[in-house]
């Protein structure tokens, strides 16, 4: 990947340059039996809609924090990618209350009312298909998108120094809620970038990962840290519904080479 990416942003754009075809993320649902596979184009194309809906839709302005009360998903993934092209603050998990806007899957709904901004509801379903009546309260991301925009230019460019992410630190052993890690868009990478290192990701793997996405370890292997080495990740949720045997035949499969997972 190239050296001088110095955001979330840069890192997908770079990826874009690289090789536009190539599998990015893989998502697999196996409480439903959902399969599916994003190249680096079709994820770019999503999170610049994205990252439109945001900008326009929500009038989002940079610095001001989204809460996504999203499990581990590729749709999470885009919205992630999403608020970093546009300078809003991601806030996985965080108190929609105190936040800006809100962004909320289907058994989340009634906790996300609590934002008085903009509120957004993903049904999380296969294909990305919208609810059959948007839930009260919000607007259905699967109805607002599809109409947006195929590229996406910030109407102020995003330093890298500016806030970025915020995420728990850590899921283990935790009992009570924790002061999350805000990070900026530098300070990210160099986290995914080291992740990437640590768990010796380079062009070309991948990872899988059942990992939940309620701490930054759980986010940086489910998305940040394949993206910052050039690999591509299977994402994977309710994996402990699979048997080891179709465990074994997924990784042949997916000719995944690293894995993170609770196993």
């Amino acid at each position: 990947m190239n050296a001088s990416d110095r955001t979330p942003a840069d890192l997908l754009r770079s990826a874009l340059a690289a090789d536009p075809a190539r599998p990015l993320v893989t998502y697999y649902d196996d409480a439903t039996g959902e399969r599916v596979e994003l190249s680096v184009a079709t994820f770019a194309n999503w999170v610049a809609k994205t990252a439109n809906l945001i900008q326009d839709g929500l009038s989002a302005e940079p610095g001001e924090r989204i809460a996504l009360l999203l499990p581990a998903h590729w749709q999470t993934a885009v919205w992630l990618l999403a608020c970093a092209s546009t300078g809003v603050v991601a806030d996985l998990g965080g108190d929609p209350a105190g936040a800006d806007h809100v962004v909320a899957g289907p058994d989340r709904l009634e906790e996300g009312l609590a934002c008085t901004g903009g509120r957004l509801a993903l049904s999380l379903a296969p294909l990305g298909r919208r609810f059959p009546a948007p839930p009260a309260g919000y607007d259905d991301y699967a109805v607002e998108v599809p109409s947006q925009g195929d590229r996406f230019a910030p109407y102020v460019p995003v330093a890298a120094d500016a806030p970025a992410l915020a995420v728990p630190e850590s899921a283990a052993g935790r009992t009570e809620p924790t002061e999350p890690a805000k990070l900026t868009g530098a300070e990210l990478v160099e986290r995914a970038r080291s992740d990437a290192r640590r768990r010796g990701l380079e062009p070309g793997s991948r990872l899988l990962s059942g990992l939940a996405w309620d701490s930054w370890e759980g986010v940086s292997a489910g998305l940040y840290a394949p993206l910052a080495a050039g690999g591509s990740v299977v994402l994977c949720r309710h994996l402990d519904r699979l048997t080891p045997e179709a465990l074994a035949a997924r990784i042949e499969s997916e000719r995944v080479t690293h894995r993170a997972d609770a196993s």
